[in-house]
């Protein structure tokens, strides 16, 4: 899938080892980015366009987590049409959002009710931000209408909550306490200069912020400000402009440890793959500052290099194989040509997420990763393989980089057998990006993995399922 990303891309594969690489998920097409910041952790919830999806296809919502803004741990679906059995399961799995309050997180998502053209606005809950959610009502939250897709929600300094909506028209209600139940009518605001739909809501230092993909099509994205979470709302003009490269856009404005940021998708990897237009995006971000009366100054189109990176990643702990900053693998034929190949992928089993359909050649970088004075004794690795012969190189800095260790895949005893195994590490030091290289047969799935970590010699490696 995505993971097969090609030399047309190979110029842009590797910036500063300080930056994300853009766009910032590549196992899956993902959209719709709706992030939310919690107990030091940012938490990136996205609808899911499907491989074969030509218009939208859309089943389920996933989760990916970041304490840097550049490596993101993929966490898997959260919530999916069969969280709502009462709604269509064959698509139309929309834009969410997700919002904290009383120790319990709240999905808001647009869905279809089977036999009827009107969407409805739907709410699952769960104990803690990782789901799974689960129906919060048995029914709509708000019941069928033209302009129901798009919810966004955030509770202001007095405890109130306010849920928006709306394509083409942008729509208000309260919520209660409860946050699964509405407050008197739903009032439809007036129309917004060049608004289109996917509205994100936010206070910001006495201020009111709403952004939103701009007038379709090509969509940018605008937003509007005003002194009160209910309006009115003043249009202040556009983050992004329009942009003919990408039909939709959708924003999610967070800050994060003292820094701003917008995210958005665009269709870079679909584009990279066919010269057809598919909606298959993929979700991007990018730092930006605000004025000092508080407006947002526009930002360039989406380019190749995200946010610079907030901290390191510690090697000397268990590091999930699925957190990743990039992910490519391509066949390459005898003469050179290259195919769009499946690659790498994340896999979900009883035991949580893993990283499946390693071809040989692909690779996973970790960016940011501080080895400390050196006392790195091992590479270890959980991994499961049908067959033995696969091996994992980890190189520094690139794929040419040096070769720090080869750790031997041997056959585990099925796809979901797992073993830790161990191999010795070069002495290491500093902070460095991490190349994980995978060899073995071409054109066969070669393994499965579930994580790694540096070994300091003082404990033998324990199979971690």
């Amino acid at each position: 899938m995505l993971a097969g990303l090609c030399v047309l891309l190979a110029t842009a594969l590797f910036p500063a080892p300080v930056s994300a690489d853009n766009p910032i998920i590549q196992t899956l097409f993902t959209a719709d980015p709706a992030p939310m910041v919690h107990n030091g952790t940012v938490y990136l919830y996205t609808s899911h366009d499907e491989d074969e999806a030509r218009n939208f296809v859309m089943r389920d919502w996933r989760l990916y987590t970041s304490t840097d803004m550049v490596n993101w741990t993929d966490h898997g679906a959260v919530a999916s049409l069969k969280t709502f059995p009462w709604a269509r399961q064959d698509n139309d799995a929309w834009a969410p959002q997700v919002i904290a309050r009383g120790g319990k997180f709240y999905l808001y998502v647009p869905i279809s009710v089977a036999g009827s053209p009107k969407n409805v606005l739907a709410v699952a809950v769960a104990d803690t931000p990782y789901g799974p959610f689960k129906d919060a009502l048995g029914h709509a939250l708000i019941p069928p209408g033209n302009d129901n897709i798009d919810p966004t929600v955030a509770i202001d300094g007095d405890g109130q909550a306010y849920l928006y909506w709306g394509n083409p028209d942008l729509w208000r209600v309260k919520l209660n306490p409860d946050m699964i139940s509405t407050s008197g009518p739903a009032v439809k605001m007036p129309r917004l200069t060049d608004y289109q739909e996917g509205p994100w809501f936010y206070r910001r230092a006495g201020h009111y912020y709403m952004a939103f993909a701009s007038t379709c099509c090509p969509e940018g994205i605008g937003y509007a400000m005003s002194d009160h979470a209910t309006g009115p709302w003043q249009y202040k003009g556009s983050i992004m402009d329009h942009d003919k490269r990408s039909s939709g856009n959708h924003p999610g404005i967070i800050d994060y440890k003292g820094h701003s940021y917008v995210f958005g998708f665009n269709y870079r990897f679909n584009d990279a793959q066919t010269r057809e237009h598919r909606e298959r995006r993929s979700v991007t971000v990018t730092e930006f500052h605000y004025n000092p009366d508080g407006t947002i100054p526009m930002q360039p189109w989406w380019d190749t290099i995200g946010a610079k990176q907030l901290g390191t990643i510690n090697p000397f702990r268990r590091v999930e194989a699925e957190t990743i900053a990039w992910t490519s693998a391509s066949d390459t034929s005898a003469s050179g040509a290259h195919n769009w190949a499946p690659g790498v992928r994340t896999a979900k089993s009883a035991g949580g997420m893993y990283v499946t359909h390693v071809l040989d050649g692909g690779y996973i970088v970790v960016r940011g990763v501080d080895f400390g004075t050196g006392a790195g004794k091992s590479f270890d690795a959980t991994v499961a393989a049908a067959a033995g012969g696969s091996t994992i190189d980890l190189r520094l800095d690139s794929l040419t980089g040096p070769r720090v260790a080869t750790l031997a895949v041997p056959a585990t005893g099925g796809a979901e057998t797992w073993r830790s195994e161990t191999t010795p590490l070069a002495r290491t030091r500093g902070v460095h990006d991490v190349f994980l290289v995978f060899h073995g047969k071409p054109g066969a799935d070669l393994f499965n993995f579930d994580a790694w970590q540096i070994g300091t010699g003082r404990g033998k490696p324990r199979a971690s399922r």
